[in-house]
């Protein structure tokens, strides 16, 4: 049984750091793919926007638009079959609900909805 668990939100600052992670269980790292999505008040999860993803096949893929480059990095530690974003030089538009969601479709998918497994979430909120 595929299981992920968020943790590490919280609150911070505008130009604060964070590092969500997301500890996996009932699959192989590489095998599928996990993707970090962003869930704003009003918008389903199904259509959140998708941040980074990770896979075997892919490495590392930055998906965020021109406001998160380079300020969102997706690692993973496959002994602990967790996986992780850092997040720089945070923003009050990062305000967001974080959810990691695993599948075999490959990074090349960015569509939420097409993910099969995601976990709880995890609350993210900017604000000074």
């Amino acid at each position: 049984q595929v299981q992920l668990v968020e943790s590490g939100g919280g609150l911070v600052q505008p130009g604060e750091i964070l590092r969500p992670s997301c500890a996996t269980s009932g699959l192989t790292l590489d095998d599928y793919a996990v993707g970090w999505f962003r869930q704003v008040p009003g918008k389903e999860r199904d259509r959140s926007d998708g941040v980074s993803c990770i896979s075997n096949s892919a490495g590392a893929v930055t998906w965020s638009d021109e406001s998160m480059k380079g300020r969102f990095t997706i690692s993973t530690d496959n002994a602990k079959n967790t996986v992780y974003l850092d997040m720089t030089n945070a923003k009050l538009e990062d305000t967001a609900v974080y959810y990691c969601a695993a599948d075999v479709v490959g990074c090349h998918v960015l569509v939420a909805a097409a993910w099969e497994y995601w976990g709880r979430g995890t609350q993210v909120t900017v604000s000074s």
